[in-house]
């Protein structure tokens, strides 16, 4: 529907609505939100909505703190009652500067400038994303406690999987957000599950993303669960990924469908692969954003290790489905839900669309079980979060992707990050060299 600010105020009207909820997120993916009162929504739909920015994550210094929160009024929705007992509408938000120039550290912008170098090149792009969660029990007091919700495994049915009702909740207040729900159901690992929603543009997936992330906590806390999006939450169980499924169109037909070749994948296809994989550490950084994020990467647990391409094999970073037509899409299979979604389909998009510039060859397609070849024939994702920090900090068109601001900031907030995970002592280790 095409949201104009009549058409909102008049909703807003028939729905008696009391509270507006400004919502963004901030450079390391975490969802922020300001609220006014209803009778503050002409200023929001004349973009006069200023907030302090000093506080966030990735965002300004005190002296330039001031900035505007834009709302994009396709966002506009009346949030479900499941989700908030009050009326309450949300806006999904700009930031921009007090001279009415965006702001290069927002995420979702940095993301419309990879759309728009795809739109200039002649493409669009879709993506769907594949975001695991694991269930977790509640403490008397509410917190969460280190006890799955049950011991049920994959595609397991009621009484093994004891998170059906929670999904089917979950799935019930997505469609009212308007989302385009496909399958559900339990995954690998105890306590594992995973909720589908249709593809669609760049901007609307990343925008859906950080509402079914959102949706998911909410739920779940409504039948007494923890939901956590961490990569790797219990040692010696599968992880929980956000498989990122990408699709490339020019003048509505599929760029990487070429039904001459012997396997339907096209050249353009090939070089966007190509693209990718030859940034692959660099992206890790973005994809894989923390500490926590390298030990999903591991062999043996269904997560990607080895930088390459195969029709079938997961044990590589992309995987390519059997569709073909409109359908012909790849996996890339390494990127965890705790990604910030613009910065990592943003960055996705530049380095696969460098492959296409310069006709990157992503080689030939893996049949071998990679977790299993111990040569160094097939490159590797980077073991931890320096590593990857390192190869972000040499990749200078993942760095032009992020921009000066958010590139600088990021590299600069996980290098923090990793000295302060290095300077800890883990129980591992005092039970394995206390008595040396």
């Amino acid at each position: 529907m095409n949201y104009t600010k009549d058409v909102i105020k008049q909703e807003v009207k028939d729905q008696q609505v009391e509270f507006i909820l400004l919502e963004f997120t901030d450079m390391l993916g975490y969802t922020k939100n300001v609220e006014l009162p209803i009778e503050e929504i002409d200023s929001v739909l004349n973009n006069e909505a200023m907030f302090d920015s000093s506080s966030i994550s990735g965002f300004s210094d005190i002296q330039e703190s001031d900035m505007y929160l834009v709302p994009d009024l396709s966002t506009f929705k009346v949030l479900p009652n499941k989700v908030d007992d009050d009326q309450t509408v949300r806006f999904i938000c700009d930031i921009y500067k007090p001279d009415g120039t965006p702001f290069e550290g927002d995420p979702r912008y940095i993301l419309k400038r990879a759309v728009q170098e795809a739109e200039d090149m002649g493409y669009t792009v879709n993506v769907g994303p594949e975001p695991e969660f694991f269930l977790f029990k509640l403490n008397e007091e509410g917190y969460p406690v280190r006890q799955r919700n049950d011991k049920g495994g994959y595609f397991d049915a009621s009484p093994k999987d004891k998170g059906d009702k929670v999904r089917r909740d979950i799935v019930r207040v997505l469609k009212d957000f308007g989302f385009d729900m496909e399958a559900n159901h339990h995954e690998v690992a105890a306590g594992q599950h995973e909720i589908n929603f249709r593809f669609d543009s760049l901007l609307k997936t990343a925008d859906n993303i950080q509402t079914f992330k959102n949706v998911v906590k909410d739920v779940a806390t409504n039948h007494d669960y923890h939901a956590t999006f961490m990569p790797k939450p219990i040692a010696g169980a599968n992880g929980s990924g956000m498989h990122c499924h990408l699709s490339l169109f020019k003048d509505g037909d599929s760029a990487f469908f070429d039904e001459s070749a012997e396997d339907g994948i096209s050249t353009t296809m090939k070089q966007f692969m190509g693209g990718i994989l030859s940034h692959a550490s660099g992206i890790a950084a973005i994809s894989n954003p923390n500490v926590n994020s390298y030990k999903r990467l591991v062999p043996g647990y269904e997560a990607p290790v080895s930088v390459a391409w195969s029709h079938s094999n997961r044990s590589c970073m992309i995987r390519v489905p059997t569709t073909r037509g409109k359908g012909t899409r790849f996996e890339v299979r390494n990127p965890d839900p705790t990604a910030n979604p613009y910065l990592t389909l943003a960055v996705l998009i530049h380095a696969g669309l460098e492959g296409i510039r310069k006709e990157m060859d992503p080689g030939e397609a893996e049949y071998r079980n990679l977790y299993e070849v111990s040569d160094d024939s097939v490159p590797t994702l980077p073991t931890n979060l320096k590593e990857a920090i390192n190869a972000l900090r040499k990749d200078t068109v993942l760095m032009n992707a992020l921009g000066e601001h958010t590139s600088c900031v990021f590299i600069e907030e996980k290098e923090e990050e990793w000295s302060d995970y290095s300077l800890q002592v883990s129980q591992w280790e005092i039970d394995h060299y206390m008595n040396h």
